[in-house]
């Protein structure tokens, strides 16, 4: 039986490892250590591939389109002002978003498919 670890939920909220649920998932916004630095567990052979990142921009697309017709419609702002918030809005919510993501599936291959990291 593989190990169970943490939940992927919990695993994904915390940014934490899948099995030990304590050590750091993340070297820095999105890059995965190389191994759990409380139990060892080598993240070098997971892989997210992008389906994290198509799920964030068409999740977050979406909601960024409508609330700029929203916008459009209701205020009238210039173009130019469009030009300023929406890359100002979107950058730093895809970073929020995809870091969750990412470790959610990290945990998920923990989880599912434990001889592709190596298990």
């Amino acid at each position: 039986m593989a190990e169970q670890g943490i939940s992927i939920l919990e695993a994904a909220l915390r940014c934490r490892c899948p099995r030990c649920g304590k050590g750091k998932l993340f070297r820095g916004l999105l890059a995965l250590q190389p191994a759990c630095p409380v139990c060892g567990l080598n993240f070098g052979q997971s892989d997210t591939g992008d389906a994290g990142a198509v799920g964030v921009i068409m999740v977050l697309g979406a909601l960024i389109v409508g609330m700029a017709f929203w916008v459009e419609f209701r205020f009238e702002p210039p173009l130019w002002l469009h030009a300023i918030i929406w890359p100002v809005v979107t950058l730093p919510l895809a970073i929020l978003i995809m870091r969750p993501v990412k470790a959610a599936l990290v945990a998920a291959q923990f989880r599912h498919r434990p001889t592709e990291m190596g298990l």
